[in-house]
């Protein structure tokens, strides 16, 4: 129960949240500790989650590319820099990287649970040829586990960088996926 006196400073922050964009959601911890954090053990969370998911489709693993994991660092780098969470741009050539993005609450979450909000999106993939590759009707609501499992792609580099308040993740994937017409495995 909000006391009386601070009831319209609470009516004040709803309509800001109202007028703001969506609500910024931070999942409870259950310690006040930042997540563990490391290079080392960004690359085996990374692997081991997208190749466990691999496996269980019957696709062979990603192997690490410190090369993506350059072209990675450089573009999470960029994004805690400027604030702007977007895809980066690409040629349309030979040279084009598959892209997975997330970003969430500076420190609050370990690398397996940001790589579990891309493989979340399971249950609404159909192996359809892309776009029609979703149950909802929305490409972009799986385009993150269609790169993850994407037959044609074979390395993956991944990396981390943080704002005042926010962290930013890039994987990099060569060949990418999510190949308009062509069915992802």
């Amino acid at each position: 129960m909000i006391p009386k006196r601070h009831r319209w400073l609470a009516l004040l922050l709803s309509f800001a949240a109202c007028t703001q964009g969506p609500e910024r959601v931070v999942e409870a911890r259950t310690s006040a500790e930042p997540a563990p954090r490391g290079s080392v053990l960004l690359r085996t969370a990374m692997l081991s989650a997208q190749n466990r998911e691999r496996a269980d489709r019957g696709l062979a693993p990603l192997a690490w590319s410190d090369r993506l994991a350059a072209s990675a660092r450089s573009y999470a780098e960029t994004m805690a820099r400027t604030g702007r969470f977007e895809h980066a741009p690409q040629s349309m050539g030979l040279d084009r990287e598959g892209e997975n993005l997330w970003t969430g609450t500076r420190g609050a979450y370990r690398y397996d649970e940001m790589v579990a909000h891309w493989l979340g999106e399971r249950p609404d993939f159909v192996n359809l040829p892309v776009p029609q590759f979703s149950r909802t009707g929305r490409w972009q609501d799986v385009s993150h586990y269609g790169q993850i499992v994407s037959r044609r792609t074979t390395e993956v580099g991944c990396a981390l960088a943080s704002s005042a308040t926010d962290d930013y993740l890039v994987c990099r994937y060569a060949p990418p996926g999510n190949l308009f017409g062509v069915k992802v495995y």
